[in-house]
């Protein structure tokens, strides 16, 4: 296993996730504890040393099943992470109840790394406002030891990263993104990760693999990366492609089966970043799974110019293609939601008025009004 330097610290390049642990049934709750501490005892004899959970995962249950996976073992053999629920904007008063909650949920006297969760469009503000405490509490936390390293986590756009960075760069040690080689341009990861860069903040990755939708490619997409590596598995480039960003510490993969873990371990035996012929291939293959699945929007703002109700058009097709892609196979889409549950019900997409007025002047010429319909129906 490799494992890169933190703060005095060996961790892990490969993390435990634990967001889609083993089930015994189709609901989210019912955890195989037997099928997870298996997992754990494989994954603390082959070298991982960090464990990552958070309040709401598996309905609430993840925290405790990873509690007593890893309470079996020596408090300092290991590193647990977890987060505060920021997900919810009902949690935000309720710092203070949550903290020791998970502190009991885990049986644990500290964590090691504790993370603000899932900074976006949707909880930015809440997050700047002092009035919940947020900040000042869990900076105590640390403060007292109780929490070891303090970080967090961003699903928001580049500009809501740079609001928090700015407001907590003197406090997060860390930050979680989701980058693959699909988001690398797609969610501007690349762009997010320089900004890291400028800030001094080391990167941890969520989403290698984009919820799985990376583990296996299109038949002539496998065919490309199998003449460059014929002894590499699809999934193992999703990993490679995080072991060729200098910036990132751990990568965390969401393992449901002993298979995964297996497979996964085995790759980060070594550290094999990829070569500029690669890069190229996984470059040129990303564009053409995004240009099959998106609406060819350049940006150029011509359309807002003639937009009557001054929608900002670029934005919400670029919401509009993360969505598509995100749920096409039957997956789960949340980042834009997120990102429009912050927008008044006039700057929605269902607020298009479908004159047309912007196709006019679309250089790319965009079927802008039946974008903005087909947006409004994904998202029921």
């Amino acid at each position: 296993m490799i494992h890169n330097d933190f703060k005095g610290m060996k961790l892990s390049a490969l993390g435990f996730g634990a967001m889609r642990l083993p089930v015994i049934s189709e609901e989210d709750r019912t955890i195989d504890e037997n099928a997870v501490f298996d997992m754990v005892d494989y994954a603390m004899a082959n070298g991982i040393n960090y464990y990552d959970t958070a309040y709401g995962y598996h309905g609430g249950q993840s925290e405790i099943v990873m509690g007593r996976a890893l309470g079996r073992y020596q408090r300092d053999s290991y590193y647990l992470a977890t987060k505060f629920p920021g997900y919810s904007l009902q949690n935000f008063p309720r710092v203070k109840e949550i903290f020791p909650e998970q502190l009991e949920k885990t049986g644990k006297d500290h964590f090691d790394f504790y993370l603000f969760h899932n900074v976006n469009e949707m909880n930015i503000d809440e997050y700047l406002d002092p009035a919940y405490g947020i900040r000042d509490y869990l900076v105590e936390q640390k403060e007292k030891g109780l929490i070891r390293h303090l970080g967090f986590s961003c699903h928001g756009e580049y500009d809501v990263l740079k609001r928090f960075l700015d407001a907590y760069k003197d406090d997060v040690e860390f930050c979680q993104l989701q980058i693959n080689y699909l988001d690398w341009k797609f969610q501007n990861a690349k762009a997010k990760v320089e900004l890291l860069k400028e800030y001094g903040i080391p990167v941890w990755v969520m989403e290698p693999l984009r919820g799985g939708k990376l583990a296996s490619l299109a038949e002539p997409f496998e065919a490309r990366l199998k003449a460059l590596r014929p002894d590499e598995d699809i999934p193992a480039w999703g990993f490679r492609f995080t072991q060729s960003i200098p910036e990132v510490k751990v990568t965390l993969s969401g393992m449901s089966n002993m298979e995964q873990l297996k497979a996964n371990i085995a790759t980060y035996e070594t550290s094999k970043p990829l070569t500029e012929a690669e890069w190229q291939a996984i470059d040129e293959i990303t564009t053409e799974m995004m240009t099959a699945k998106s609406v060819p929007c350049t940006s150029c703002r011509y359309c807002v110019s003639q937009c009557p109700m001054e929608l900002n058009i670029p934005r919400l097709i670029r919401l509009y293609n993360e969505h598509l892609l995100t749920t096409s196979g039957g997956g789960f889409g949340f980042i834009a939601p997120m990102a429009l549950s912050k927008l008044p019900e006039d700057k929605q997409p269902g607020a298009c008025l479908h004159c047309r007025s912007c196709e006019e002047v679309c250089p790319q010429q965009i079927k802008v009004s039946e974008v903005m319909e087909d947006f409004v129906r994904i998202l029921k």
